[in-house]
């Protein structure tokens, strides 16, 4: 072959970090061996995969092309040297969840994983739905597990389970002694919720169709566990996935609102970018999360 792995990794690197100093870092290598490294692989083929501007290196359309290909290729390299250590069945594997699903639901998923694989490693890195799609895309995460609406070419969607958001409040809130909530109710209320960009803020926009520009948005938190502490402290009320709520309902510190006919309903998403190569570690969770849906 007239390339070697080695140059795929700091092409990949660099794309990455968009700079050959941090991509030499992250490769434990000098910056002038990863400079001669990618200059031999363009001079090989003949090729340009990045444009210089100033310090940064930022790919352009052939690097671009190629990127998904490299990463495939690296990907099928590792999975073939964790065959030839026969440590474990599946290599190194990097998650993604959003808050909810990785507060909540992901470390069940973790625990049956490592059980199956207990010499494996696995990384569950938790942030909103809009900063795992990124991360996915850019393949820094091997799969993705989301709670909002999304249609992208470059990704797999797989609907993996259901999921409902509920408003609540403190138990003493005046709401709290009402059967129903009105939509009256709902514009008379001071709302703590998540930010904009968030899989659960998705969800709450479009239930609160037709009245969300007059809602009293008081205060947007990055955290449910924060949400919950504000809404205990009369803050005012929320809406946050049932899977983080059920403690509190149970325990009487908050109180679960009933409000008809709008749709707090929503589903959640398997995500792995078309051109990523489906490694063993890859194939074990789709499966664990595939089979906990039909369990479910």
């Amino acid at each position: 072959m007239r390339y070697s792995l080695r140059q795929l990794e700091v092409f990949v690197a660099i794309a990455h970090q968009q700079n050959l100093t941090r991509a030499a870092d992250e490769l434990a290598m000098s910056q002038s061996a990863a400079s001669s490294s990618l200059k031999e692989l363009e001079s090989q083929f003949g090729l340009q995969l990045f444009d210089r501007i100033g310090k940064r290196l930022q790919l352009n359309e052939q690097g671009r092309l190629l990127r998904p290909q490299a990463e495939a290729l690296l990907a099928q390299a590792r999975d073939f040297e964790q065959s030839l250590l026969q440590h474990a069945e599946a290599g190194p594997l990097n998650v993604g969840a959003t808050l909810s699903i990785g507060n909540y639901l992901a470390v069940g998923l973790m625990a049956q994983y490592m059980d199956r694989y207990p010499k494996a490693s696995l990384q569950l890195d938790v942030a909103n739905t809009r900063n795992i799609v990124e991360r996915v895309l850019n393949f820094e995460l091997d799969v993705g597990l989301i709670e909002g609406e999304l249609n992208h070419p470059d990704l797999d969607i797989l609907p993996w389970r259901q999921d409902e958001l509920t408003v609540f409040c403190h138990p003493e809130h005046p709401l709290a002694q009402q059967q129903r909530v009105s939509d009256a109710d709902l514009l008379e209320a001071r709302w703590i919720l998540r930010e904009a960009g968030s899989g659960t803020r998705q969800t709450f926009d479009r239930a609160m169709s037709g009245l969300l520009p007059d809602l009293t948005i008081a205060i947007e938190l990055q955290h449910t566990e924060a949400i919950k502490r504000a809404v205990e402290a009369r803050l005012g009320i929320g809406c946050l996935s049932m899977i983080t709520l059920t403690d509190a309902f149970n325990r009487g510190s908050l109180k679960r609102l009933q409000v008809p006919g709008r749709d707090f309903s929503r589903q959640l998403y398997l995500i792995i970018h078309k051109q990523k190569y489906r490694s063993a570690g890859i194939n074990a969770w789709l499966e664990l999360c595939l089979h906990q849906r039909e369990r479910g």
